[in-house]
């Protein structure tokens, strides 16, 4: 019952009471001249009192109504609590995005902070540079002024010469060209020198652009971090891992190969995003597709090469060969990728390794960013290459982290050096497992947490496919 119809129920009752007042009769007297009338000497008609029934009646009314309203009350009250309860759960919620948005703030602030710790280490970095470059400019002067000094007593010389050889005084022309020889020999010698210091100084402002390359591009990387996760996961949450994709397009990878039925390994055409068709060595296993980036084998092909050569690729794909780094880029740009390095020595024993991989282009010299996919893992730390990661060096672009020294021309072949001595599979090749001569054997294909740093491995094989998320 509403409380509108209560109230309606209230007030007829009390209007039914109020017409209808209480009978009272005199005990053992008789009616009157009509029933419950009394009449007085002037003939007044006196008051009409209820019965008894229709106080019942009354009485009976009001009860179901506070019965009514008791019931209305109750539920009143449930309904009260179903709302305290929701708004203690609504004020736990605000609560919790508030402690959300306090954390949101303060990761925010970290992250500026380190921006401007960034910014500042790039600041004194282009400021060390600028001396870098102030210096050796200092340096080229000087050797300017004192080949012209050279220039000066080689003249002198000659003039002393011509003297010495219209005079008879045999004696004095020869200290005076003695002397002189000693002098131009001592000049040259400051000479070397200063061409030496001017090298070294052109290293090192090598290294600091370089460095300096690295700590831009880490700073857009933390930049990104955050959004590049979320997009992940978001992609991992809305969309399938793998897509079939129609036969009578070009795979973007041999994984792509493997989806579509492909089982047999073997020279594929594949055609990466954004990129041209061009031909791989795809290895086929039970769960994937792997693209095959380097192999070494049996010595045939000489990984002594340039620049240009390791960017395009080169070799046969039945035989040994390095793909390409463009390549390797264009196709690990797609998702995210596993590397994955098999290694094999003399006595027929095996290694494999495993790191998620990720490869810069050329514009960040073809930087490798790896962690290994086992913790801790003590093989896999001859190529570890921190949160900068390791730029590719070779003969002619020297891009490694080692101050005054070029890796690739000591140890032959092109490779992501930290410091020479850890790890290239792009050496010389040295067929057995006897060492070569002294000066080559720095120079062999060799991965120092395996078998040392001077013992030759057997085969090599790179491959790279992308992440299978289970």
């Amino acid at each position: 019952m509403t409380p509108v119809k209560m109230l309606l129920l209230v007030a007829i009752l009390v209007h039914v009471g109020s017409s209808f007042p209480l009978e009272r009769k005199p005990v053992g007297a008789g009616a009157g001249p009509a029933e419950g009338l009394d009449v007085g000497p002037a003939g007044r008609e006196k008051v009409q009192y209820a019965s008894w029934d229709d106080v019942n009646v009354l009485a009976h009314g009001l009860l179901q109504l506070g019965h009514g309203l008791k019931d209305h009350v109750d539920k009143t009250k449930g309904q009260m609590r179903d709302i305290a309860a929701k708004l203690k759960s609504f004020n736990g919620t605000v609560a919790e995005l508030g402690k959300l948005t306090r954390r949101l703030q303060e990761e925010g602030d970290a992250l500026r902070e380190r921006a401007k710790q960034m910014a500042r280490r790039e600041e004194r970095v282009l400021n060390a540079s600028a001396d870098l470059q102030a210096l050796a400019q200092h340096v080229r002067a000087e050797g300017d002024s004192v080949r012209d000094r050279v220039g000066s007593l080689e003249r002198k010389m000659d003039i002393l010469l011509r003297g010495a050889s219209a005079t008879d005084d045999s004696n004095h022309s020869t200290s005076d060209v003695n002397t002189l020889q000693w002098m131009l020999e001592t000049q040259s010698k400051r000479i070397d020198d200063l061409v030496e210091r001017i090298r070294q100084q052109q290293d090192k402002l090598d290294k600091q652009n370089m460095r300096l390359q690295a700590l831009q591009t880490e700073v857009k990387q933390r930049r990104l971090k955050s959004v590049v996760m979320r997009r992940a996961e978001e992609v991992s949450r809305d969309e399938p891992v793998e897509h079939a994709v129609p036969s009578n397009e070009l795979a973007s990878d041999c994984h792509e190969l493997f989806l579509r039925g492909e089982k047999q390994s073997g020279v594929y055409t594949i055609q990466p995003q954004n990129a041209k068709p061009f031909d791989v060595f795809c290895e086929m296993t039970s769960e994937r597709g792997w693209t095959v980036i380097q192999k070494r084998e049996d010595g045939s092909l000489d990984f002594n090469k340039l620049w240009s050569d390791y960017k395009n690729g080169f070799g046969s794909l039945r035989g040994e060969f390095w793909l390409g780094l463009e390549k390797m880029v264009s196709i690990s740009k797609q998702a995210p990728h596993v590397l994955q390095i098999e290694l094999s020595d003399w006595r027929g024993e095996t290694q494999t390794l495993s790191y998620t991989f990720q490869l810069d282009g050329e514009e960040n010299s073809y930087t490798l960013h790896l962690q290994p996919t086992t913790p801790n893992g003590h093989l896999e730390s001859a190529l570890m290459t921190g949160a900068q990661g390791l730029p590719f060096s070779t003969a002619d672009r020297d891009h490694d982290l080692k101050e005054d020294s070029n890796c690739a021309l000591q140890l032959s072949g092109g490779w992501w050096f930290g410091s020479c001595g850890h790890s290239n599979l792009n050496g010389r090749y040295q067929s057995g497992p006897t060492l070569a001569q002294r000066h080559h054997r720095k120079q062999v294909v060799f991965w120092k947490t395996w078998h040392g740093r001077y013992y030759p491995l057997k085969t090599t094989t790179m491959k790279i496919a992308p992440v299978v998320k289970s």
